[in-house]
């Protein structure tokens, strides 16, 4: 490891936008600590297939170093243990990304607090919430040592956007409000540090679960269109693993420090482009086409 390596460790990185955060750090050369709780040998209450082998040697292959480690992060003990490993092997932590999440499986969409499933609720919010902040706990202390750490709070919508629009779940809408607003929290601690948090969104992402909602697969996902039309604004996971890649390559990123941002608002600035060569820029297209109750038409935002 060379001392221009980034050091990165992508907390849920096991699919999703994870994966696709954790492929394109390796693409530029970073060492990624990928966790998450489904393995070879062992899967997590979701069920599915991927693992964080899987995404390691992704990011193997697209020129990084991948090193998969198998964390719960409502353990406190296990994120400890995990932290304690960064440093012992690598000395440092340039760049984490909070993509821990898991309540796909456990919203239960226009349904109000009432009717919705407690248990449900509220173990999506320690999902979504709980991970987020004791992992900060444990792994800034490491990322503030050196001037130039980035935190990355992954969420699902812009700060303008949740606040003006309900989620349709209480219990989603906070889980992704609060972390949003993580972001700006930890910006205003990691200032004197020098060093930068933001909250970031994808769009309307091609996951491995959305995929498999519509009865697609990436090659073939247009043919979700008949089904819904405004899917046409969709991106890869690997789009908002450019705008984190982008961010962690910008010496300039402490302007973003405390900022609510966007893959497609990224991409802009930027000038990276989806695996398609295109750039989506699927917050502008849902309020000024989708919520305005237009056509799906995406001349002019992708």
């Amino acid at each position: 490891m060379t001392d221009s390596q980034i050091v990165a460790l992508v907390a849920g990185g096991t699919r999703g936008a994870g994966r696709g955060i954790a492929v394109e750090l390796g693409a530029v050369g970073a060492r990624v600590y990928v966790t998450g709780r489904t393995t070879a040998a062992q899967r997590s209450e979701y069920g599915r297939a991927e693992t964080i082998e899987e995404t390691a040697a992704l990011v193997d292959e697209a020129g990084g170093v991948g090193i998969p480690v198998r964390v719960d992060h409502l353990v406190p003990a296990e994120v400890a243990a995990l932290v304690d490993r960064i440093r012992t092997e690598s000395g440092r932590l340039d760049v984490l990304v909070n993509d821990i999440w898991g309540g796909e499986y456990l919203t239960e969409w226009n349904t109000p607090v009432w009717k919705h499933d407690l248990d449900k609720g509220l173990r999506q919010l320690r999902l979504a919430i709980d991970t987020h902040l004791i992992t900060a706990h444990h792994a800034l202390p490491l990322l503030i040592e050196r001037p130039g750490g980035l935190l990355v709070e992954m969420t699902d919508g812009t700060a303008e956007y949740n606040a003006a629009n309900y989620r349709l779940s209480p219990f989603y809408d906070l889980a992704k409000t609060a972390v949003g607003r993580l972001g700006w929290a930890h910006a205003k601690d990691l200032a004197p540090y020098g060093a930068t948090a933001v909250a970031l969104t994808p769009g309307w992402m091609r996951s491995e679960i959305m995929l498999d909602m519509f009865g697609v697969a990436e090659e073939n996902w247009r043919d979700a269109l008949d089904r819904e039309p405004h899917f046409a604004i969709s991106e890869t996971p690997r789009f908002v693993g450019r705008a984190v890649a982008a961010l962690a390559t910008d010496p300039d990123r402490a302007r973003w420090n405390g900022h609510s941002l966007s893959s497609g608002g990224l991409a802009a600035e930027y000038g990276f482009t989806d695996l398609d060569g295109s750039r989506p820029d699927c917050w502008r297209y849902v309020v000024e086409v989708q919520d305005a109750g237009k056509p799906a038409d995406v001349t002019g935002y992708r």
